[in-house]
This record gives C-alpha cells, structure tokens and sequence, in this order.
C-alpha cells in the first residue's frame, strides 16, 4: 500500500514573528548599569531590654559613689567609737540672790564631744555658802515648781547638757555682799574625765 503524503502546516499570513521586535545582539541591559539600591539606617528602638542596660549604666557610677560614702561614714563612726568621752564646760552664771533669800543657783553648759558617755557627779566651790548639790526643778502647774536632788546627771556621748531654771540647776548658799559681775569658781567632777575647774558670772535672775 502507498502511505498518504504528510501535509505540512504553514503557518497563516499575519501571524510571522516581526524580525524588528527581537532584542539586537549586544543591546542587552548591563547588571552594572542598574541603579543601587539605597540602605536606610534601622531606627533604634526601645525595649526592655535595652532600657535595662541603659538604667544599669547610668546607675553603676552612683552605686560606687553610694559605697565610697557608707564606707567613710562606716570608718568615721568606727574611729570614734570607743574613744574617751571629752567634756568642755561654759556659761558659767550665779543668780545674785535677792531679799532675805538663803539659797540661789548656779548654771553651767556641758558638751561632750567625744564617743563615749559621761556622769556628773558633783559640783563644789570654796568661794560659795556650802551645800552645793545638783538639783531638777519641774514646774508643778501655774507658776509653782518643786525642787528634788539628783545623784548624777548623765552627759551622752555626743551630746550636750544646758542647765536652767526650769531644769537640771547646781543649788548653793549664797555669800552674803555678792556683787553683780563678780565671779565665783566651781569644780564640776565627772565619773570618767574627772575634775573640771571653772567660773561662774553672777548675774541678775532675770538673765
């Protein structure tokens, strides 16, 4: 048998490629001639984390300056604890006694400026009437007051004591002649400094 001849599809009018719409050899775009692209820096946010560190840097350096001041306010409390207690003694005044008056007081200020406490034991004088003893006065109501002797009066360690009417006072038999601005020496003994010598001024009771 003869086999039928292949009839070829040709291709319709109209529809041949455009020889102009193919890319010419060497016209093809260049890689290197395409625009960068351009790289924004990332914003810095904030997190938790970040503020964390943040607050930790900033607060290392008053952290150390904390420690430095808790150890020297450490080292200045231990170097004075324990160091003998350091009395000074002022404002030494006697009320000049008036009218028929047998007995009149005497006033001292006390500090103790050093690390340990101190008693007052007694107060004497060679220039006074005798019986001299520590006194408190307390105000009883109105203008009245009562008066009652104390064996010692303490004096704390960085403190200070400033005796008054309405107080702790040094009571005394006055002698009789005291003059205004006159004075009049005193020896204050204390349990742990010991005897401490001074003067008084006698002044008016009003002062």
């Amino acid at each position: 048998m003869t086999a039928a001849p292949r009839r070829l599809t040709e291709p319709h009018p109209g529809n041949e490629p455009d020889p102009g719409n193919e890319p010419h050899p060497g016209n093809e775009p260049h890689p290197s001639n395409e625009p960068h692209p351009i790289v924004r820096p990332h914003p810095w946010r904030p997190n938790r984390r970040r503020i964390a560190d943040a607050l930790n840097f900033a607060l290392a350096p008053v952290a150390a300056c904390s420690l430095a001041l808790g150890g020297l306010t450490a080292w200045a409390t231990a170097g004075r604890a324990g160091s003998p207690p350091r009395i000074t003694v002022s404002a030494g005044r006697v009320f000049v006694p008036y009218g028929d008056t047998t007995r009149t007081a005497a006033f001292f200020d006390i500090a103790n400026t050093g690390g340990a406490d101190d008693l007052l034991l007694r107060v004497t004088s060679t220039e006074t009437g005798g019986d001299v003893e520590l006194s408190r006065h307390r105000m009883t109501g109105g203008s009245a007051a009562s008066r009652e002797s104390v064996t010692s009066i303490a004096v704390r360690a960085g403190g200070a004591l400033s005796m008054s009417p309405q107080g702790v006072v040094v009571t005394l038999r006055p002698v009789e002649g005291w003059r205004e601005g006159e004075l009049v020496a005193f020896t204050l003994h204390f349990e742990r400094t010991g005897p401490i010598r001074t003067l008084a001024v006698l002044v008016p009771p009003t002062s």
